[in-house]
């Protein structure tokens, strides 16, 4: 982990934590896909989507 990961993940924790349910594993996900511009595939839309520069792609297994 970066210092700019950790730092995105803090961000990410105390802007979503509340509202979308955020936890500090799912924060740190984000932080790594925004910092190296990659798409992260979830099925779990309720925690990332308020993310905006969050390249979310839903994966249904």
């Amino acid at each position: 982990m970066t210092e700019n990961i950790g730092h995105r993940a803090a961000v990410y924790i105390e802007e979503y934590a509340l509202s979308s349910g955020l936890r500090a594993g799912d924060s740190l996900v984000a932080a790594t896909a925004v910092e190296y511009g990659l798409p992260l595939a979830s099925s779990n839309r309720k925690h990332f989507r308020a993310i905006q520069e969050l390249d979310l792609r839903v994966f249904r297994p």
